[in-house]
């Protein structure tokens, strides 16, 4: 326990100290929301890739989905790590980046506004991600807590608002280069964390080839005659892994929180190598979070109140019997990857309700003339009354989510599923498509909006006859074919419009 407090406590101390000691970038809404536009690709691969992967993912869906699919639930590390990683940088890295700098764009909803010429769209968006980045956040305070729960004995409701608590300081001092710098400390210890609790897991089980034969003897649910599937290369269900492939992978590449790291990175040679780096942690992590829940059947389950299994017990009990210095691995390993997200998921949300919901200031496309001035010393008596409004803000956000993470409805997996279902699925097809072909409409974009945003909460007042994970896929890759069908048929932007906004890339 000593050992635990301890690594617990330094761990705790550099985060805090990390964000007062960026404190004097983040006077400005560039600095403390963009980290000035000039992060290198060490410190933005890395917060890209601890801010995709969180307690949500080790906790949450390794467990489920390394229940449900076996060794196969790996394919959903690999999809990350291809389409959720590497595929990203390359169709929005440099896209994003010149682009959004080119119109000062600092958020998503603001890029939607000014991209396509509509105040309304700017804002609807903003609350889109506001109130849907709310059960994510919600997903990952309850994983990191019940890992915390298992390793130190501290009740739930302690390690939610002592997370909550921490993550606010140094986002609120520091902005995101302090969430940046720490991303990469914490990224460090994911590496290291994720193969030492793999190498000790398969040990324990006598090996990896005496591992994967004892799950072999396992049959597939409701059967005593066919045992297998969890050894397999595609496990029991194929058609139901490959929807949470989708839903996890494509995504990343429209969440707010995700797309806004290409806003901050310097240039593009950054871009090429950022992408390397990206993608070679999320094999490592993503890939190595399911492999390890693809054992999670050689234990025994955890039985929750419902008589159900408690699938977001299953990652805990396996690495309870594991030596402490190992358990105050696993700790820091959840901690670090979860207080990157946090960190992430509340800068996000504050930006977009202070710059496109208090603060809309009106812009001009880039070429136009602009009318009127004004005086430095006003500016910046603004900019300071942004970054505050964003830190209250920041506090606003974590107490609401708090309230869900104390009284969770339903599962990890889930609560991920319905955010993001709806966010990506709003936002992805007009977002990627807007950043390469001059035809998408305003009201395309509308239309996915209401596509996305609709069929996640219709799905979810029903009952969820859809799974939650599968109904996020589907609204992810239907907002495509309807945003491609809507511009055909719908008013284009002025020629002259477009042709300004897309000039950045004949540079």
């Amino acid at each position: 326990m000593f050992i635990k407090v301890l690594l617990t406590i330094i761990f705790l101390a550099v985060m805090v100290g990390v964000g007062i000691y960026s404190r004097k970038q983040a006077s400005s809404v560039d600095g403390f929301v963009l980290g000035g536009r000039s992060v290198g690709p060490w410190l933005t691969a890395f917060a890209y890739g601890t801010s995709y992967f969180s307690a949500v993912v080790f906790v949450g869906y390794a467990g489920q989905f390394g229940w449900k699919y076996g060794l196969s639930s790996t394919w959903i590390g690999v999809g990350n790590a291809v389409i959720g990683s590497l595929l990203a940088w390359l169709l929005l890295g440099r896209r994003t980046k010149l682009m959004t700098q080119h119109i000062e764009s600092r958020t998503m909803p603001d890029f939607f506004g000014t991209r396509f010429g509509s105040q309304s769209l700017r804002v609807v968006a903003s609350i889109i991600a506001f109130v849907f980045l709310i059960p994510y956040t919600a997903g990952v305070y309850k994983g990191i807590s019940t890992l915390f729960e298992m390793g130190f004995g501290i009740p739930y409701e302690y390690c939610v608002i002592g997370m909550a608590a921490f993550t606010a300081v140094y986002v609120i001092f520091g902005g995101y280069k302090a969430t940046a710098m720490n991303d990469f400390i914490q990224g460090i210890i994911m590496l290291f964390g994720i193969i030492a609790v793999i190498a000790a897991v398969i040990a324990a089980q006598g090996g990896l080839g005496t591992a994967v034969s004892k799950l072999a003897t396992i049959p597939a649910d409701g059967s005593t005659v066919v045992p297998g599937p969890f050894a397999s290369w595609f496990g029991p269900d194929p058609w139901g892994l490959l929807g949470v492939v989708i839903l996890t992978s494509l995504g990343t590449m429209g969440l707010p929180q995700m797309v806004g790291k290409f806003y901050s990175i310097t240039d593009e040679s950054a871009i090429r190598r950022g992408t390397i780096i990206s993608t070679i942690f999320a094999f490592i992590v993503a890939g190595g979070c399911y492999f390890l829940g693809g054992f999670g059947r050689l234990y025994d389950p955890v039985i929750g109140e419902n008589g159900k299994i408690a699938f977001d017990s299953i990652v805990p009990s396996m690495l309870v019997t594991l030596p402490d210095v190992l358990i105050a691995l696993v700790v820091l390993l959840v901690l670090s990857a979860s207080m990157s997200t946090l960190a992430s998921l509340v800068l996000t949300s504050s930006s977009t309700m202070t710059l496109d919901l208090i603060y809309r200031d009106k812009k001009s496309l880039p070429g136009e003339v602009e009318e009127g001035s004004i005086d430095d010393v006003v500016s910046e008596k603004v900019e300071r009354r942004k970054v505050v409004v964003m830190r209250v803000l920041i506090v606003f956000f974590i107490v609401i989510s708090l309230m869900i993470a104390l009284n969770p409805p339903t599962f990890i997996a889930q609560l991920m599923g319905i955010s993001w279902g709806a966010l990506a699925g709003a936002f992805l097809a007009p977002f990627m498509l807007g950043l390469y072909w001059r035809g998408v409409t305003p009201a395309a974009v509308w239309s996915c909006f209401v596509w996305g945003v609709g069929l996640t909460v219709v799905n979810m007042l029903m009952g969820n006859p859809i799974n939650p994970i599968n109904c996020g896929a589907i609204a992810m890759l239907g907002g495509f074919p309807i945003v491609w069908l809507v511009s055909l048929v719908t008013p284009e932007l002025p020629a002259s419009d477009v042709d300004r906004m897309f000039a950045c890339y004949r540079k």
